[in-house]
């Protein structure tokens, strides 16, 4: 997950720098698999300022400029042929000797570190001590600074400074964290988790964002929701929002929205993919006027129902899809990706915003069924928590008052299935250290969990804490003791050697001993070894005409298998054998001889593990015998 430094710093104040922060984080538990200087492609370029013109002698679309950089030089000659060029531009210049962005395609061969290298030089006989540079030359777009995509040079802004490094003016002077988030902390899948995480172990207060907004009577319609599937839909919020309007996003938002990968589209789409990024809350956006009935209904789909997508595929949907709907259809495949029929559109006055928590399996599994995934779809399938339904949703509405492109009305429904109860758990403090193996002192346990956002309260050694209600990873006191441990520090515990031990001599076991023998003898027969899946699809015994009623067929069934042509554990390994002849013949591998040696399952009682036996297959193909064989 990619993090810009700059946006930490909303939300903590962080004293130390991106390289020492990185350490802080993998100290406390995550890894920062890279950190991007924004602009490290760029070097040497300034702010100039274009004082004269002169048409070049020797070209009729070439004009030689006089450019004040500064402490650089006042008087700089530098040659272009950029059509907007004007006296009085401030505009980047690269100097000599700098590095800009290769943004010619075909000197990429040349330069594939994408680095273009800026040096003096003569221009049809004029000499030019640098380079005016365009927004593609910087590698930005409009998203990082307004007019960087016009077809010649980036006019910067008057208040610019002439000498002052560039990368400070169009944000490159910036970095971005890319943080590997474990399957265990989805709330720090968004910008915020990870803050939290940072004024913890900085021990700085957490500037949380604003929440504030105010709902209007309106006296339009209201819109009804209703789930019908509250298994799958344990919470869904929605907001109607009237008289919208288009606009620009602001500068500040479409930026950080570019540093995470994500390109500025209106207003109200960027408000989704902020509160995504910010808050790890996906959401939708529906046009309100196009939902038929003034209705969500969030339900299993019918066998056989059909959606077009945002990105204009069509889907064949089973009942073990979910979906949202209006009175009429399908809208959004729930928690991946909106309906093209209820899309924001630049004429789109009215929006009902849907923030909601779906169940990840399910969401996982439409997924990969349907080879449909998402930025939302990923934050789903690691886990949102209804706690941050709310919290996104109003979020969302404050920055719709913010920037101006809509009225937040008093149309809200809140459908909710799930538990909202503060969680609380008691431990000892004893035997949180006794799991530690040091001893941490009681305030400064307090200390910890306090800045990690618990609510603990200590009475002599029992330790009573409400667990924030993001936190679905915290069950007991061994999580409560990784918590403390993590932020305390892991170089507080001391080594400790084991226990001088008598050792013994090992060996193989009967069993493994022949099992080896069998494996050499057809090795040196030429067999290779193979290993497969121990599960295949129940295709895999009808292609063998196993009969139905065979005991082949009683096979373990796995309950969140990883495709429908591994869903079950093995019974033989025969099939398994023939694919792999099967894919070996499709490569032009004509003849080839396997073995595998490997275990096969049969079912026993009821919540029992299934009883395994060692089988050995045999693979043989050729289409002709070889003479010396």
């Amino acid at each position: 997950m990619k993090v810009p430094f700059s946006w930490l710093k909303d939300y903590v104040d962080i004293d130390i720098t991106a390289q020492e922060l990185a350490e802080k984080l993998f100290s406390c538990g995550f890894e920062v698999e890279e950190l991007i200087y924004v602009g490290e492609k760029i070097s040497r370029v300034v702010v100039g300022e274009v004082k004269s013109l002169t048409p070049h002698p020797d070209s009729d679309h070439m004009q030689i400029c006089v450019v004040d950089c500064g402490k650089y030089g006042s008087d700089l000659q530098i040659v272009t042929g950029a059509p907007n060029v004007y006296v009085g531009m401030k505009t980047p210049c690269a100097l000599d000797g700098s590095t800009v962005v290769e943004s010619n395609p075909q000197m990429l061969e040349k330069n594939p570190d994408g680095i273009k290298k800026i040096k003096k030089g003569k221009l049809r006989g004029v000499e030019s001590f640098g380079m005016l540079c365009s927004g593609e030359e910087l590698g930005i777009n409009d998203d990082y600074y307004a007019g960087a995509e016009v077809n010649g040079l980036l006019d910067l802004e008057k208040t610019a400074h002439v000498g002052e490094d560039i990368k400070k003016i169009v944000g490159l002077d910036d970095y971005v964290f890319d943080i590997s988030i474990t399957a265990n902390r989805p709330d720090c899948q968004c910008v915020l988790g990870i803050a939290r995480e940072v004024a913890a172990v900085l021990n700085k207060p957490l500037k949380e964002p604003s929440y504030a907004y105010t709902a209007h009577e309106t006296a339009a319609a209201s819109v009804d929701v209703e789930v019908l599937a509250p298994d799958l839909c344990p919470r869904y919020v929605g907001h109607y929002v009237e008289n919208v309007t288009g606009g620009e996003t602001p500068a500040w938002m479409r930026r950080y929205l570019a540093l995470s990968g994500i390109r500025s589209i209106s207003p109200i789409v960027d408000i989704t993919n902020f509160v995504l990024l910010e808050m790890g809350q996906p959401m939708h956006a529906f046009d309100a006027d196009e939902l038929g009935g003034r209705k969500i209904v969030v339900r299993r789909a019918n066998q056989g129902e059909k959606i077009v997508t945002l990105d204009e595929k069509e889907f064949t949907l089973t009942s073990d899809n979910l979906v949202i709907c209006d009175g009429e259809k399908p809208v959004a495949l729930a928690g991946i990706m909106g309906g093209l029929n209820s899309e924001i559109k630049p004429t789109t006055k009215n929006v009902f915003f849907e923030s909601a928590k779906f169940a990840r399996d399910n969401v996982r599994k439409t997924s990969r069924a349907l080879g449909q995934s998402s930025d939302s779809s990923s934050r789903f399938e690691k886990g949102v928590d209804a706690y941050t339904n709310e919290r996104g949703m109003a979020r969302a509405l404050h920055l719709i008052e913010e920037l101006g492109c809509g009225k937040v009305t008093n149309i809200r429904r809140d459908v909710c299935a799930a538990d909202l109860s503060p969680r609380f758990l008691t431990a000892s403090v004893q035997k949180i250290n006794a799991l530690l193996g040091i001893q941490v002192p009681d305030d400064e346990i307090v200390s910890i969990l306090s800045r990690l956002n618990f609510k603990p309260v200590l009475k002599g050694d029992a330790l009573t804490v409400e667990i924030p209600g993001y936190r679905d990873d915290i069950d007991g006191y061994p999580d409560l003791a990784e918590e403390v441990i993590r932020m305390y520090g892991y170089e507080h515990i001391t080594p400790t050697f084991l226990e001088k031990a008598t050792v013994t001599g090992g060996g193989l076991t009967d069993e493994q001993k022949r099992e080896l023998h069998v494996k050499n003898a057809l090795r040196t027969q030429g067999f290779s070894e193979a290993y497969n899946y121990s599960f295949y699809s129940p295709k895999d015994l009808d292609l063998m005409k196993i009969p139905e009623n065979a005991l082949e067929r009683n096979a373990v069934k796995i309950l969140n298998p990883i495709s429908e042509e591994l869903s079950i554990m093995r019974t033989l390994l025969a099939p398994s054998m023939l694919q792999n002849a099967v894919r070996n013949i499709r490569r032009g591998n004509d003849i080839g001889r396997q073995f595998e040696v490997a275990n096969i399952y049969i079912p026993s009682a009821a919540d029992t593990q299934p009883i395994e036996k060692k089988h050995l297959v045999l693979g043989v193909w050729g289409g002709k015998n070889d003479f010396f064989d």
